[in-house]
């Protein structure tokens, strides 16, 4: 009797969604009972009615429910979108060419009327950009508006009339909580069609992004993450939670991946508003985990109290002349910091202590609890955007021009993790040791960047020298090489007959001034180079590298 009923409700449900009916749903209830009861010829009590009614009540929650479901689930789908991407990074082996284009793809969603939030990596180095719809096969033109490499963020926008039309701006949610179940959705390997896929957040931490190396708050999970998925949404409750960006690397685990939580992304499109990029804030000092209890003692703590040890303060940084090594920062605005650097964000959640900091934009007022000698002091620090060079070896950069210059030959140009990373994704092994070993120097007002002379271009000028290669010259004619800006303006306006390069081991290369000006052009057009520095180095593209 049950199935016969419920087969004349899901009639009735059907012909009212076919004629978009809504409000006679309230009228199912009683339509189905009187035609199943007409027609059985049975006469039910008051009780058995009542249980009818409680089944079809049953049954249309349920089926709303359902319908409500499947209509969310469809606006997300049309507003997640693929991005096609042709990518031409600069050869930093031969900084004055561009490596052979190549072709990647990735996801991102609509978060707004006109904008499309995806990840930097996708469309970092590129010069050329598409955006195609969930079931429209045509590309459109897009465009980059906003990145931050750092969070491994970017904002696109499509500039034709029409693509936003009928896509629905998705809504961003709060960090859920771990083991909260999330959808993963996007277009990995490369697919047309949008895949989705399911995964528990497992854990909340800060973790070092792949794309730039910034170390910042990322969320796990153990949904399926692959090439293609980067820029896709992390869904919960029909919300934005996270924006996918790297799976676990090197085959110590599988099925991990990591998403861009909402407080970075909040932080990330709250700095595009003015189109003008300032990243996160660094205070300028750098610290150590202070779990020992005899170091506790020995910087004037008690065994119970708890902070981290600062081990170096930047000149020209917010917490130079305030902050001094030797300190321990006991707390930031309201976070307690544990001997291990970590602060709670969360009852159940732990991350390291950089992320109060994080939060904070630029200009913001930043409060620090530390001890001096076991003496508490407080004071406000302004956040200001990072120094370029904390380490003599500065991070990946993209969209940017190499810099380089070339005397008598050689190629000289600045140590960056660009170059390193050139000798390929086994470069933490395959990459000369020297250079290498210089990512654990700190930079300083002395030296805050490293020079190498990567290669010999092989002349007559140069004789003697072929064959060296890859080595950091420490002076120029006797004198400290701060910087590679310096060192450019070192050559450019030398007086002496010789330029000597030296290293620290005191190995030296001696090129002759008048004879590497006069050869330049005749080196240059045997090697197919198109100038002897890159541009921008020098106030003029025209004017000559070196004086005569």
């Amino acid at each position: 009797m049950l199935m016969r009923f419920q087969e004349l409700l899901e009639l009735d449900y059907l012909n009212l969604q076919a004629f978009g009916n809504q409000k006679g749903l309230n009228r199912i209830s009683s339509n189905a009972l009187n035609r199943f009861f007409c027609r059985s010829n049975y006469r039910p009590s008051t009780p058995t009615r009542a249980v009818a009614k409680m089944f079809v009540g049953a049954f249309l929650m349920v089926t709303t429910a359902i319908q409500a479901s499947t209509d969310d689930s469809s606006m997300i789908e049309n507003s997640v979108i693929k991005i096609y991407t042709t990518q031409a990074a600069p050869d930093y082996f031969t900084p004055w060419r561009l490596l052979s284009p190549r072709q990647s793809s990735g996801s991102g969603s609509v978060i707004a009327p006109n904008q499309i939030l995806t990840n930097a990596h996708v469309v970092a180095n590129a010069s050329y950009v598409q955006a195609q719809k969930h079931n429209d096969p045509r590309r459109y033109l897009a465009q980059v508006t906003f990145i931050s490499h750092d969070a491994d963020l970017a904002l696109l926008t499509v500039d034709e009339p029409g693509f936003f039309d009928n896509l629905t701006p998705l809504s961003f949610g709060t960090l859920p909580p771990a083991l909260q179940e999330v959808s993963v959705y996007g277009y990995p390997i490369g697919g047309k069609s949008l895949s989705i896929t399911k995964g528990i957040l497992s854990r909340v931490e800060q973790q070092v992004y792949a794309h730039a190396g910034a170390y910042l708050l990322a969320g796990q999970i153990d949904a399926a993450i692959n090439p293609g998925n980067s820029g896709g949404p992390v869904i919960v409750d029909g919300k934005i939670v996270g924006v996918v960006m790297q799976a676990s690397s090197g085959g110590r685990a599988e099925n991990l991946g990591y998403f861009v939580p909402p407080s970075m992304i909040s932080h990330v499109l709250s700095d595009a508003k003015d189109s003008i990029y300032d990243g996160f804030p660094d205070l300028g000092f750098r610290t150590q985990n202070l779990d020992s209890p005899s170091a506790k003692i020995s910087y004037g703590l008690n065994v119970d109290q708890s902070g981290v040890l600062v081990i170096q303060v930047f000149d020209g940084s917010p917490a130079s002349g305030i902050i001094e090594k030797g300190d321990v920062i006991l707390k930031i605005d309201e976070f307690n910091i544990s001997e291990d650097g970590s602060i709670k964000i969360a009852n159940d959640q732990m991350t390291n202590f950089k992320h109060a900091i994080d939060l904070h934009d630029i200009g913001d007022q930043i409060r620090i609890e530390y001890s001096r000698g076991g003496i508490k002091n407080t004071v406000k620090l302004e956040a200001r955007p990072a120094l370029r060079n904390y380490s003599l070896v500065p991070g990946e950069k993209f969209d940017e021009v190499p810099k380089y210059i070339i005397f008598g030959g050689v190629v000289f140009v600045p140590l960056n993790m660009n170059l390193i990373k050139r000798w390929g994704n086994d470069w933490s092994r395959s990459a000369p040791v020297n250079l290498l070993q210089a990512r654990s120097e700190w930079s300083s007002t002395e030296r805050n960047e490293l020079v190498v002379a990567l290669q010999v271009l092989a002349a007559d000028v140069n004789l003697g020298y072929h064959d060296w290669r890859n080595w950091v010259v420490e002076k120029v004619n006797g004198n400290d090489v701060k910087n590679f800006q310096q060192f450019a303006d070192s050559l450019r306006f030398n007086s002496d007959e010789n330029v000597i390069f030296e290293n620290k081991n005191g190995y030296q290369m001696i090129i002759n001034h008048k004879e590497a000006v006069n050869t330049e052009d005749a080196v240059l057009s045997q090697y197919r180079i198109p100038q002897s520095f890159s541009e921008g180095l020098f106030d003029s593209k025209q004017e000559s590298t070196h004086s005569n």
